[in-house]
């Protein structure tokens, strides 16, 4: 047997469409139960039961306990970056499942990666921190450029406290829609989580589309795009 990791075995567990429903609709970053992923996946729960016991054991999913309710979550930012460059390669391989094209179109737009904005508008957005000296990239590593400071400061975003030591400050993420990297790390999360208090846009509550008001993408946009 070759050293090294398994590739293997984490393939088998993301590549049946009943896990890979469930771990698709974990991409929101909450937190579900059996019951609701059962449904998600089209299976019935204790099918369920045994799917979640099998990515439990091979490290892509945690759970916790509330009363009588066990609540699943992605494992974390690596999990979901894993998740959406799948999606990138069968975006670009095919064949694709049937959508709703106004879904479609929403989710293109703008959407929660895990835990930071995906779509659109977030490619936009690391272009344009790239291209005004914000942020510095080479290749697909992301680090905080000369003017990164003083513009965040001035945007709202305390960099100070950001999370240190166990997740990178800045991360590029291969976004699965646009087939470019958007901005992942905990200044994404920050992003995303300073755009949902500002109410410039809200979470769809059926999906992990993030719906920008008129007024708040035009003040998302002169903030964090122009």
């Amino acid at each position: 047997m070759r050293e090294g990791p398994d590739i293997a075995r984490i393939a088998s567990l993301v590549g049946d469409p009943a896990r890979a429903n469930m771990l698709t609709a974990l991409m929101g970053g909450a937190a579900l139960t059996a019951s609701e992923l059962a449904m998600e996946a089209g299976v019935g729960l204790p099918t369920a039961s045994s799917h979640l016991a099998k990515l439990g054991e091979g490290g892509l999913l945690t759970q916790s306990s509330q009363g009588r309710h066990r609540y699943f979550r992605l494992a974390g930012p690596q999990v979901a970056a894993m998740l959406e460059s799948i999606m990138g390669v069968a975006e670009a391989a095919g064949p694709k499942r049937a959508r709703p094209g106004p879904r479609d179109a929403s989710m293109r737009e703008a959407r929660v990666c895990y835990d930071h904005l995906a779509g659109d508008q977030a490619v936009a957005m690391l272009d344009g921190f790239v291209a005004r000296g914000i942020l510095q990239r080479e290749g697909e590593d992301v680090a905080m450029g000369s003017a990164g400071p003083v513009f965040f400061a001035d945007s709202g975003i305390d960099l100070s406290n950001l999370p240190g030591k166990r997740r990178p400050v800045c991360r590029a993420c291969l976004d699965w829609s646009v087939r470019r990297s958007h901005l992942a790390g905990a200044l994404g999360a920050a992003i995303l989580d300073r755009i949902l208090a500002e109410k410039w846009a809200r979470r769809d509550p059926e999906s992990r589309v993030v719906r920008f008001t008129p007024p708040g993408r035009k003040v998302f946009e002169k903030t964090f795009l122009s």
